[in-house]
C-alpha cells in the first residue's frame, strides 16, 4: 500500500517494495524479486492512471503513440537487463536526478503553467525519443522512471506538473507491462505473491492519486524535490555505502 501511494504521487514505489521483498524472502532470486514487483507496479500504476484521467485532460493522440513505443522499449530493456551492471547505471541516474532537482529548485515557475499552443512536430518527436529512452531504462533498471517522464512532458511539451503526472501514469503503465511480459515469458514471476501485492498496491495508488489531485502542482513540485534527495541518497548508499 505504501509503495502504491508513493508511486501514484511521484514514482519510486519500487524503492520501497523491492528491498522489502528481498528482506522478507531472502531466497528469491533478483530476477524474481523485480518481476514480482512488476505485477504490483503495473496494476497500481494503471489504477492511478484511471483516477487521474477522470480529472485531468491529457493529449490522447500523443498517449496513443507513446504507449506502444514505451511497452516495446521497456521489454527490450528487460531482455538485456542482465547484461548491464547496476554499478554503472547508478552514478548516471544520480547525476540526472541532481540535474532535475536543480532545474526545479531554481525555476519556481517550472511546471506551474501550461502552454496554450499545440506542441510542434519537432517537440513531439523529441518527446517520443525521450519516452523510448526512459522506457528502455525502466526495463533495465527503473528507479526514477516516473520522475524522468514528468520532466520530459513538462519541459518539452510545456505542460503543468499535474497534466504531466497524469500522462506519466499512462505511459508508465505501458513500460511496466512491457517488462512484465518479458519476465512472465521467462518464468520469473511468483504469481500468488504478486497478485496479493497488486491488490494492496491498487489501494495505495488510489490514495496517492487523490492526494495529488487535492494538492495540485505545488504538491507535485515539493514531492519531486523530496524524491530527488531520497533517491539520490538511497542509490548513493547502494553504490558506495
Amino acid at each position: 500500500m505504501a509503495a502504491g501511494w508513493v508511486d501514484a504521487m511521484i514514482g519510486g514505489g519500487g524503492l520501497i517494495l523491492i528491498p522489502l521483498l528481498m528482506a522478507v524472502f531472502p531466497g528469491m532470486s533478483p530476477a524474481m524479486v523485480v518481476a514480482t514487483n512488476k505485477v504490483a507496479a503495473v496494476t497500481g500504476t494503471a489504477s492511478a492512471a484511471v483516477a487521474y484521467l477522470r480529472k485531468v485532460p491529457v493529449p490522447r493522440q500523443l498517449a496513443v503513440v507513446f504507449i506502444p513505443i514505451a511497452a516495446v522499449c521497456s521489454g527490450v530493456g528487460a531482455l538485456i537487463a542482465a547484461m548491464i551492471s547496476k554499478d554503472v547505471m547508478r552514478p548516471m541516474v544520480i547525476v540526472l536526478m541532481l540535474i532535475v532537482g536543480t532545474i526545479v529548485a531554481l525555476r519556481p515557475s517550472f511546471g506551474q503553467g501550461e502552454s496554450e499552443e499545440a506542441p510542434s512536430i519537432g517537440r513531439r518527436v523529441l518527446t517520443l525519443l525521450g519516452v523510448g529512452a526512459i522506457a528502455f531504462y525502466d526495463g533495465i533498471f527503473g528507479p526514477g522512471t516516473g520522475m524522468f517522464l514528468i520532466m520530459v512532458f513538462t519541459g518539452i511539451l510545456s505542460q503543468n506538473f499535474l497534466a504531466s503526472t497524469a500522462l506519466t501514469k499512462v505511459v508508465n503503465t505501458a513500460t511496466n507491462l512491457g517488462a512484465l511480459v518479458v519476465f512472465a515469458v521467462g518464468g520469473h514471476i511468483w504469481w500468488q505473491l504478486g497478485l496479493t501485492l497488486a491488490a494492496a498496491n491498487v489501494v495505495g495508488a488510489q490514495l496517492g492519486a487523490r492526494t495529488v489531485l487535492g494538492g495540485g502542482t505545488r504538491l507535485i513540485r515539493i514531492l519531486l524535490l523530496c524524491t530527488v534527495v531520497i533517491m539520490s541518497c538511497y542509490l548513493g548508499w547502494q553504490q558506495w555505502g
